[in-house]
C-alpha cells in the first residue's frame, strides 16, 4: 500500500511542478506515473551505484544531497528516453527530485510501515500517547 502511495504521490508531484515550470513538460497524468514508475525502478536498481561512490568521496556526510543529485541525473536519463517527457536544464531536474525527496519524507512520517516503526526510524504515535 505503501508503495502505491509513494508511486502516487510522486507522480502528482512531477505533474505539478510540469504545470508550475515552463521548463518540464509531460503529456498527462498516466505519463507522469509511468515516470514515477521508471524513477522508482531506476532508484532501486541503477540509483544505489550511482550512490555509493559519491557516498565514499563526502565520507557518507551528505547522503541526502546525493540522493537528491542522483534523483535529477536519473530524471534526465527518463528525459532523454521518452518523447512525452521534457526537462530543459538541470536545475529544474534538481528542483522536481527535491519536491520528490520532500514528500517522500511526509508520507514516510505520516503513514510509516511496521518494519519503519519496529527500527526506530519513525516512532509510532501509539508509543507516544500510551500512559504508563
Amino acid at each position: 500500500m505503501n508503495l502505491i502511495l509513494h508511486l502516487l504521490l510522486d507522480a502528482a508531484v512531477i505533474f505539478g511542478l510540469a504545470y508550475l515550470m515552463p521548463q518540464v513538460d509531460v503529456k498527462n497524468f498516466g505519463t507522469a506515473i509511468l515516470i514515477a514508475l521508471i524513477l522508482g525502478l531506476l532508484n532501486f536498481f541503477i540509483g544505489w551505484i550511482i550512490r555509493f561512490p559519491l557516498n565514499l568521496v563526502t565520507f557518507f556526510l551528505l547522503t541526502g544531497i546525493v540522493r537528491i543529485v542522483v534523483t535529477a541525473l536519473l530524471l534526465k536519463l527518463i528525459d532523454n528516453f521518452m518523447d512525452s517527457f521534457t526537462i530543459v536544464g538541470f536545475w529544474p531536474a534538481l528542483v522536481i527530485a527535491l519536491a520528490v525527496a520532500v514528500a517522500g519524507t511526509l508520507i514516510d512520517r505520516s503513514a510509516p510501515t511496521p518494519e519503519m516503526v519496529n527500527s526506530g526510524y519513525v516512532v509510532s504515535v501509539l508509543s507516544t500517547l500510551r500512559v504508563g
